[in-house]
């Protein structure tokens, strides 16, 4: 139950609600316990008057000439004298049951009752209408197998009434001024409480907007402090990946200041006063190369940043992993032919058992496409010396594990630079391929994406050209059953 309703959820307002709502609840509560009590305690003094006049007036109850005798004296009657308040009413039974003194119409005990002697009881009764207390007493007779005397004494109940009112107005009085400064005080501490809270709000607005410092630990209390070293840990995330986008673009600009200056300087050599035909047909086709390559920077840029982009949004599917490497590694052929290189697939054939994984089709054909690529720009070939590419998937049901690998017969790359190869833009000193130096990067980012590891190793180890073998092996997958 909550006492104070708002549209959004107030920390301080829900503090303020649990603490205050059992105090409201429990203030009725303690009203009626407390006039429970009161009745109780208001109660007992006039019982035990009650049961002192029985026993008065039984010791007034005598035998005289085999006759049960009851006088009562001047003083006994002022005892029993009506106030202001109550009605004090008394019986006298003979051991006959003969009416001795008192109200002849009094209440009598239950039949059912079990009677002792000398014993003072007390019992609610109804007398005139009005609702009485009543203390009775059996008397022992000095006769001979005589049956006991019955003395009975009640009272109405006004003055009880009046003592327990004035005890609730004793006890509740003072709750209605401490109910209110109670709720003060509450209020009060939690403002006072919270207000570290405040500070570390005015802290963070008042920050400038490059400042991603981490927030200080030690200045919040202990309960906000894993909230404030998470937000320290987004902020650190954040801060590296500001970091990376701005090398991503400073470099970005930089790779693509070379094509754009050759089309410039080609565009100038071309309107130049005097230019052969000759000589505008090949400034015609270097600007055909250096647009060919801006495009392919471009492409590659957009690549990595879709790959960068997915992440936990990323639509998995069920991906026969070869099939779509046999589909690259068709649609690579032609450009292998251009430069007289031998590639080709072997391994597991499309549809087999274990082929199968849970991935993005649109990123495993892009890993697979830029592997081959990075192959094929890397690759020297000659009509005497043909280079070879081959492409591989291997599954192993077993080990529940899929393996890609693109293995070429290249230079390799050497070890102090094979960790190197997956930065951005890095290009492996000494060659002098066509490239934008992202196609690494990219199969890096898509093959963590789907949990995989990327390795490279020397393909012929050894040789004067080992070549490079890139391993892709996807860990952890389900079985799926074959398409």
């Amino acid at each position: 139950m909550k006492l104070f309703k708002r549209e959004q959820r107030s920390l301080f307002g829900e503090i303020l609600d649990w603490m205050l709502t059992p105090l409201l609840l429990l203030w009725p509560v303690s009203l009626v316990l407390t006039w429970l009590v009161a009745q109780g305690l208001a109660g007992k003094p006039f019982d035990r008057a009650l049961e002192y006049n029985v026993a008065a007036l039984a010791q007034l109850v005598t035998v005289s000439n085999s006759r049960v005798q009851f006088n009562l004296p001047l003083p006994a009657r002022e005892l029993l004298r009506a106030d202001d308040k109550d009605t004090v009413y008394y019986q006298v039974l003979g051991a006959r049951s003969e009416y001795l003194s008192g109200e002849r119409d009094l209440p009598l005990p239950a039949d059912e009752e079990k009677v002792v002697a000398g014993e003072v009881r007390l019992r609610d009764a109804e007398f005139h209408g009005s609702d009485i207390k009543v203390a009775y007493m059996w008397v022992k007779l000095d006769l001979p197998g005589s049956k006991l005397a019955l003395v009975q004494v009640a009272e109405t109940l006004d003055k009880r009434s009046v003592l327990a009112t004035e005890i609730i107005k004793g006890v509740m009085l003072p709750q209605f001024v401490i109910l209110p400064m109670a709720v003060l005080l509450v209020w009060l501490a939690l403002v006072q409480a919270i207000r570290p809270l405040n500070q570390l709000e005015e802290r963070i607005r008042a920050r400038k907007p490059d400042d991603l410092s981490p927030l200080d630990i030690e200045a919040v209390p202990l309960e906000v402090a894993p909230l404030v070293s998470s937000v320290n840990d987004l902020l650190m995330r954040l801060k590296d990946s500001i970091t990376t986008q701005k090398r991503f673009l400073a470099d970005a600009a930089h790779q693509l200041k070379t094509p754009l200056a050759g089309l410039r300087m080609q565009a100038d050599l071309a309107q130049r006063e005097g230019a052969s035909a000759d000589e505008l047909k090949q400034s015609l086709r270097l600007i055909g190369r250096s647009s060919i390559r801006a495009t392919h920077t471009v492409n590659q840029l957009l690549a990595l940043a879709r790959a960068e982009s997915s992440g936990t949004a990323m639509v998995r599917q069920p991906c026969d992993l070869a099939a779509l490497t046999v589909e690259v590694v068709q649609e690579c052929v032609s450009r292998a032919l251009e430069k007289r290189i031998d590639l080709g697939y072997e391994g597991a054939e499309p549809g087999a058992m274990g082929v199968l994984l849970d991935g993005n089709p649109t990123l495993l054909k892009e890993l697979v496409r830029n592997l081959v690529d990075n192959a094929i720009n890397y690759t020297p070939s000659t009509q005497d010396k043909p280079g070879v590419i081959t492409v591989r998937v291997l599954a192993d049901t077993f080990g529940k594990a899929l393996v890609l690998q693109v293995e070429d017969s290249g230079p390799g790359i050497p070890l102090a630079e094979r960790d190197l190869v997956f930065q951005p833009f890095y290009r492996a000193l000494g060659t002098e391929a066509d490239g934008s130096g992202l196609g690494l990067p990219i199969v890096l980012e898509i093959a963590q994406q789907h949990q995989a590891t990327v390795t490279v190793e020397d393909a012929r180890p050894g040789q004067p050209a080992p070549g490079a073998s890139f391993s892709v092996r996807f860990l952890a997958q389900t079985p799926l059953a074959p398409a």
